[in-house]
């Protein structure tokens, strides 16, 4: 009878040991389970982005677009003002371009008249009067900031003269101006009409 016992208890503590095993079997695999629904709920939480994280992608990409605009329309208009700002400096330095071009026929003719030979004492003093007249207007274009362009006995340069004739003369080198036939003038730094010139071959 002690012995049919101690095997029923054996049995038993079998039993009991199995199941134990059984149990913990199942935790395993139960605690495995839940790792790794725990893991494919993450990794698609990592795949599936949120229509409030597409938003705010969307809305920080077109931000990104306007601060570029931005940055674009704002450097156009610096140009902008520039430009501006030289051209009203250009209008400013060159007001007085459009009058001096107008009296540059009148200076001409005051060069002419001063060319003529006068015998008569009476036309020596109206040429007189007619070159302090013209001293007092090339006076008052100075003050503009016209001035005659030097050419005779300088190197031609076409940014300054005209050539219109060219002489062989053994006075002067090649290229060199010989003689003057109109007078160029120039106002500050910009030329407002080349000098004639008969150059040197």
């Amino acid at each position: 009878m002690v012995n049919k016992n101690y095997s029923q208890e054996e049995a038993n503590d079998e039993k009991v040991a199995k199941a134990a095993l059984n149990n913990d079997s199942v935790t395993e695999s139960t605690e495995q389970n839940i790792d790794n629904q725990a893991e494919s709920i993450q990794e698609e939480e990592v795949n599936e982005v949120s229509p409030e994280q597409l938003e705010i992608q969307r809305l920080q990409q077109e931000l990104d677009d306007r601060q570029s605009r931005l940055l674009r329309l704002q450097a156009d208009f610096e140009n902008f003002r520039r430009r501006v700002r030289l051209d009203q400096e250009a209008a400013a330095k060159y007001r007085a371009q459009s009058l001096i071009e107008n009296i540059l026929p009148a200076l001409d003719n005051f060069d002419r008249a001063l060319n003529i030979e006068a015998k008569e004492e009476e036309t020596l003093q109206l040429l007189k009067g007619v070159e302090m007249v013209y001293r007092q207007l090339l006076d008052a274009l100075k003050t503009e900031g016209l001035d005659i362009i030097d050419a005779v006995g300088k190197e031609f340069d076409p940014n300054f003269h005209q050539a219109v004739m060219q002489v062989e003369d053994s006075n002067y080198e090649s290229n060199i101006v010989v003689d003057e036939l109109q007078k160029g003038y120039i106002l500050k730094d910009r030329v407002i009409r080349p000098t004639m010139v008969k150059v040197n071959q």
